[in-house]
């Protein structure tokens, strides 16, 4: 089978209506590593990256309350920061690059999907800068 590992996704494949940080972005523990009281980070397997953590809300309006919100990991050298939060917002717009997933069986023995990052950022739409306005009047008329 040609697909080995994490498959390559794109920001809007995986969260078609946004989402938004609602937690702190922390480190993700190395379980084995880990021994007698002692924390150790986890490193990514393929790239061998520290691997982060944050918690995003899905702004899909179909979701059902307990699948809105993922953990997404984030393969970095150093603590990644959130985007600034937005006035007027309750939770703070991000958009991810470097996107992967990996399928796998949960604890209830459902398809559940692993979601890997490389950055995060204020959404692009936030970042372009405003377009010039354009006349309403038809092309070839005067407007009344």
């Amino acid at each position: 089978m040609a697909l080995q590992g994490p498959i390559p996704v794109t920001f809007d494949m995986v969260f078609p209506h946004g989402c938004y940080v609602v937690g702190e972005v922390e480190p993700v523990k190395d379980f084995d590593a880990s021994a007698g009281g002692r924390f150790v980070q986890a490193r990514d397997k393929q790239t061998g990256e520290l691997v982060w953590q944050v918690a995003v809300m899905d702004g899909d309006p179909t979701l059902k309350p307990a699948q809105k919100t993922v953990a997404v990991k984030i393969l970095a050298p150093v603590q990644p920061v959130p985007p600034q939060p937005m006035p007027g917002l309750p939770f703070t717009p991000v958009e991810f690059d470097g996107m992967s997933v990996t399928p796998y069986v949960n604890a209830a023995g459902r398809l559940a999907y692993s979601i890997k990052v490389r950055e995060m950022h204020p959404p692009r739409q936030l970042n372009q800068p405003a377009q010039p306005a354009q006349s309403k009047a038809p092309a070839g008329k005067d407007a009344a």
